[in-house]
C-alpha cells in the first residue's frame, strides 16, 4: 500500500493507523511540490526519520509542478493541476516500485463537503486535490481511514499515537499548498513573497505566545500592487494580507482579534526583510462568507 504523507497531521495519522495495521506493507510517499513552506520539506523528511519508524520515500518534483501552473491564474484549474500531477508522481513511483493496490490518503470530513461529494446535498465550494477519486487508469483504490472526522478528532488520535505535540498542533496547510495562497498565477516572485511572509507570521504568533491558540495563520499575495516609499525614492511594490482565523473544525471560523502591537510587529518585517512588499493588510472577513484560503 501506498500512503501520500504531507507533513501535516491528517496525512500523518492515516499513516500511522495503517502502520499498525499492515507494518512495513505501507509505503509513505512525501512528495515536495515546490508549493511548501519555508524549508518544510527539509523538516518533513527529519521529523520522519526521527520520530516514525515507517517505511520513507521523498521525491523532489518541485519543476514538474512548477512547470505546470506557468500560466494558470484560475483558482480552480490550479487545484485540479496540482491534483492532476501528484497523481502522475504516484503513478511513476508505483510503476518503479509496485505493485501496488491501495492508496491511502489523510482526507478529512470538511474536505468533502467542500468538494461537494458528501453523502448529503452539497455544492462545491472548491476542489480539494485528495477527494473525488483517482482516474480508472491508474488500477490503485482509495483508502481514506479519517475521511468522516474532523480536524480535531484527528488531533485526539493523534495524542493517543503519541505524535509530537509540535506536529499535531500545527496549523493546517492546504493540499495544493501555497498555489491557493497566491492569487494569480504562481511566479517565482510570489512563491518567494507567501513563503517568507508567512514564516514571519507564524514566528510573531510563536514569539508571543499565541500560535498554539489560533486556528490557522499565514500570509497571501496576488498581483494588487501598492506605491510605497523607500528612503526619498517611490517604490512600486506588491502587496501582503495577513490572515488569523480561530476555528474548531475548520467548517466556519472567525477572524482572531490580534494585538494591534503585534499586527505592527508582522507588518514592519515584512516590509522591511521582503524586498518586493510595500504594503501589507489584515483580513477581517470570517467563514462565511469567505473562506479560510483565499483560493
Amino acid at each position: 500500500m501506498l500512503c501520500g504523507v504531507s507533513g501535516g497531521i491528517d496525512s500523518t495519522v492515516a499513516a500511522l493507523l495503517i502502520h499498525k495495521a499492515i507494518g512495513d506493507r505501507l509505503k509513505c510517499v512525501f512528495v515536495n511540490n515546490g508549493l511548501l513552506r519555508l524549508n518544510e520539506e527539509t523538516e518533513i523528511e527529519t521529523m520522519f526519520k526521527d520520530n516514525f519508524n515507517v517505511n520513507f520515500t521523498s521525491i523532489n518534483a518541485v519543476d514538474k509542478f512548477l512547470d505546470k501552473l506557468k500560466g494558470v491564474e484560475d483558482p480552480e484549474k490550479k487545484r485540479m493541476i496540482v491534483g492532476e500531477e501528484f497523481v502522475n508522481v504516484f503513478t511513476e513511483f508505483a510503476e518503479k516500485n509496485g505493485p501496488f493496490k491501495w492508496l491511502a490518503q489523510g482526507t478529512l470530513y470538511p474536505d468533502v463537503i467542500e468538494s461537494g461529494v458528501s453523502k448529503g446535498p452539497a455544492d462545491v465550494i472548491k476542489s480539494h486535490h485528495n477527494v473525488g477519486g483517482l482516474p480508472d487508469w491508474l488500477n490503485l483504490e482509495i483508502l481514506e481511514p479519517l475521511r468522516e472526522l474532523y480536524k480535531d478528532e484527528v488531533r485526539m488520535i493523534a495524542k493517543i499515537l503519541e505524535v509530537p505535540e509540535k506536529l499535531f498542533m500545527r496549523h493546517p496547510f492546504p493540499g495544493p499548498g501555497l498555489a491557493v495562497r497566491i492569487i494569480g498565477e504562481v511566479t517565482p516572485t510570489k512563491l518567494h513573497i507567501a513563503k517568507v511572509a508567512s514564516k514571519i507570521v507564524e514566528d510573531e504568533l510563536v514569539e508571543a505566545d499565541m500560535y498554539s491558540k489560533v486556528w490557522q495563520a499565514y500570509a497571501a499575495v496576488g498581483d494588487d500592487r501598492a506605491v510605497g516609499v523607500v528612503g526619498d525614492e517611490r517604490k512600486y511594490g506588491n502587496i501582503v494580507m495577513i490572515r488569523v482565523v480561530d476555528s474548531i473544525d475548520a467548517m466556519t471560523a472567525d477572524w482572531t482579534r490580534l494585538p494591534h502591537g503585534l499586527l505592527e510587529k508582522m507588518s514592519n518585517r515584512i516590509t522591511n526583510e521582503i524586498e518586493d512588499v510595500t504594503w501589507v493588510t489584515y483580513t477581517i472577513s470570517s467563514k462565511p462568507p469567505a473562506t479560510i484560503e483565499p483560493q
